[in-house]
């Protein structure tokens, strides 16, 4: 496998375990890139982007992160919350009236963001492709009554997350979430991440090759007997059809979406760096660059809900977007680190401990978000600390 970049001398190890991955774990493109103390220690790419292994993965490659866009789509409001527009613990009716609707005057902006809102799928049926629709999807879920009391318990918002946070972000700022992303969080540190890619991007996406487990909700599951918390996981997967991308994700209409939650893009490269500045970090040049008041970040990555999820089903730990490393699922051996896997295993994180911003992105997508690929690469960049 020919595998390009550079890699510090000193995180060989790194480089090994990235080819381990292409030889023994079925990988077939991706990218690492670590940063430690704000210095490029890993920037690995290699692999191919297409099915048919004809188009070698280039340095700039874009491919679909999944839930790696959630602690992005937080970012851009909890740096509202930052500036004092947003009132974490405020209604989010108070920016958002419409959603107040059927009992939800009172849910907070906070409980939004650590999945505690009661609104991880929509309950009537949606058409074909109306995750591609801002105004329909955030309508639909404001209209929406909640599946649970707010507040009483958590329950991963694994597609509607992205809507919820951002719909807030576009009240109070008139922007979407793309275009926050961009100039608030993206070229402050020169990161190459997207919800929407540009025309003049779309060259550089990689093909996602995803093929379901025998298990994954789809469309006929929604027609099938089963109990209120089975519907709501099912629906939180595939209402709308296409919600979890399942059949659309290499198509233009998905990559230009906005889906913050599920769809958005970018390199390893540019998680690395996003993490590295949160990590306190400087970036290259844009070492002036700070995404988010040190006091909301600190609060952003405390855990904020504890206990079993029904849609993950296990223990989780969420702060305020974030994945906080646990003991059953570690993102590498110190506390205080926070991220997110994404589906199939892209990963992003920071250890502000240890200096450490980490973006792992790649094509193949395998069953669950931690599994050996990104494990090994995890061990391989503390073996070499």
């Amino acid at each position: 496998m020919d595998i390009g970049g550079r890699t510090d001398p000193a995180f060989a190890r790194v480089r090994d375990a990235f080819a381990h991955c292409f030889s023994e774990l079925g990988e077939v493109g991706a990218a690492c890139c670590v940063l430690v103390d704000g210095r490029p220690v890993v920037d690995l790419w290699g692999g191919y982007v297409d099915r048919q292994r004809t188009r070698p993965w280039e340095d700039n490659t874009l491919v679909g992160f999944y839930s790696v866009g959630k602690p992005l789509v937080a970012l851009t409001l909890l740096q509202l919350v930052a500036s004092g527009r947003v009132d974490l613990d405020a209604p989010v009716c108070r920016w958002w009236p419409e959603f107040a609707a059927e009992g939800k005057q009172d849910v907070t902006v906070r409980q939004v963001l650590c999945h505690r809102a009661g609104l991880p799928a929509v309950r009537r049926r949606l058409p074909e492709g109306a995750m591609l629709d801002w105004d329909l999807m955030t309508s639909a879920l404001a209209a929406q009554d909640p599946w649970w009391e707010p507040g009483t318990k958590h329950v991963y918002h694994t597609n509607t997350y992205g809507f919820l946070v951002g719909e807030i972000v576009r009240r109070v700022t008139g922007d979407m979430p793309g275009t926050r992303l961009q100039r608030e969080v993206a070229r402050p540190v020169g990161a190459d991440v997207h919800f929407g890619v540009r025309d003049a991007d779309l060259g550089r996406c990689a093909e996602v090759l995803f093929q379901p487990t025998g298990d994954a909700p789809d469309r006929a599951w929604l027609d099938r007997p089963m109990s209120e918390e089975e519907r709501m996981v099912v629906h939180g997967y595939a209402n709308p059809s296409g919600l979890s991308s399942l059949g659309v994700m290499n198509t233009r209409a998905w990559r230009q979406a906005q889906i913050p939650s599920t769809n958005g893009h970018g390199t390893a490269r540019g998680v690395a760096r996003i993490y590295s500045a949160l990590a306190g970090n400087p970036s290259d040049s844009h070492s002036d660059a700070s995404l988010l008041d040190p006091a909301i970040l600190c609060e952003a990555t405390a855990p904020q809900s504890e206990g079993w999820c029904p849609v993950l089903k296990r223990e989780v730990t969420f702060g305020l977007g974030f994945q906080l490393t646990r003991p059953d699922r570690p993102l590498g051996p110190n506390p205080g680190t926070f991220g997110h896997y994404g589906t199939g295993g892209s990963l992003g994180f920071a250890d502000p401990g240890a200096g450490v911003g980490f973006g792992y992105v790649m094509n193949h997508v395998i069953p669950r978000w931690q599994n050996p690929r990104n494990r090994e690469l995890v061990r391989a960049v503390y073996d070499c600390l």
